[in-house]
């Protein structure tokens, strides 16, 4: 349901866009698409960061497993 919204939000204004004059119009859907790809960007920074706090860190044996297999290997 939320795609469907957002598909005809983004045709309303589209369209706006397009009865606009072209200098006002692109100077608007410049700005709309810059500030996705930087919303983009922030997400990821915060996804990286989380990352690592969920990643479990290997205990002593399991690091020296990985040490025997890494060694016979």
């Amino acid at each position: 349901m939320y795609l469907l919204l957002l598909i005809i939000l983004s045709t309303i204004v589209g369209y706006l866009l397009f009865l606009l004059d072209p200098l006002i119009g692109g100077i608007i859907a410049f700005g709309i698409i810059v500030g996705c790809l930087l919303r983009g960007l922030y997400l990821l920074e915060d996804i990286r960061k989380i990352i690592p706090k969920t990643v479990p860190t290997p205990n002593k044996a399991e690091t020296a497993y990985n040490n025997y297999l890494k060694e016979k290997g």
